[in-house]
């Protein structure tokens, strides 16, 4: 194996699988996508008749970005420089095959305790109680690695065995070294964890690295009939 497929966020798949991996993310992701709903409270969220995956980091991680990017919509999820602006649960819907769901950030210091208690409380009631929730895709800056916030989040994902990746954000903004550091620690730290999914995938939502990859990875835990 050479060292570009040792880089592979595609893993063990053959050519032949790996494009169409990445043709079936390309067409999923090109469908519909629309805002669903807002949800502040745990009976303000939509039922569960969808395949869901979320998007879980630490507040100004790049959660709205990533899902702007990933949808070739720049507008959907609405982003700020403003770190813990997101502090509902929004679902969107692509088309009838996946819900997405951009969770609240967290690890905000400014925030008060009462929108703390608020925000984390919705977040585990949402985690403990969703049986169509495929995976938590858990966004990570690539240029600082996993911070005590995450850990408590694959904690909670641990306990509550929903499966989990580890997301590496804002990658154009690491050096190299970096981005190797944060990505073999990561792995150390994700091979204790039993609820973790193995592989990290490496994204930008500037320049559009892993976007591919990603989208592939989420078209396989979509409706079946999510197919060209």
């Amino acid at each position: 194996m050479d060292a570009a497929d040792e880089s592979s966020n595609e893993g063990p798949l053959d050519d032949a699988a790996a494009d169409e991996a990445l043709e079936r993310g390309r067409w999923l992701f090109a469908q519909t996508c629309t805002f669903l709903v807002s949800a502040a409270a745990p009976d303000q969220i939509p039922a569960a008749n969808l395949p869901e995956t979320a998007f879980a980091g630490r507040s100004n991680v790049g959660k709205s970005s990533l899902v702007n990017s990933l949808t070739g919509r720049k507008t959907l999820a609405r982003t700020s420089n403003t770190p813990g602006r997101t502090r509902l649960l929004n679902f969107f819907r692509l088309a009838e095959h996946l819900l997405l769901v951009d969770l609240p950030g967290y690890g905000y210091a400014r925030a008060s305790k009462s929108d703390i208690k608020q925000w984390t409380g919705l977040t585990r009631a949402y985690l403990k109680g969703r049986p169509n929730l495929r995976r938590v895709c858990l966004l990570v800056d690539a240029r600082h690695g996993l911070k005590p916030g995450d850990e408590a989040v694959m904690k909670l994902l641990d306990e509550a065995a929903v499966s989990y990746q580890v997301v590496l954000t804002k990658a154009d903004k690491a050096s190299a070294g970096t981005l190797a550091r944060t990505r073999e620690a990561t792995a150390g730290r994700l091979a204790e964890r039993p609820a973790a999914h193995p592989e990290i995938l490496v994204t930008s939502a500037r320049s559009g690295l892993g976007i591919e990859a990603l989208r592939a990875a989420l078209a396989a835990l979509a409706h079946p009939e999510a197919a060209q």
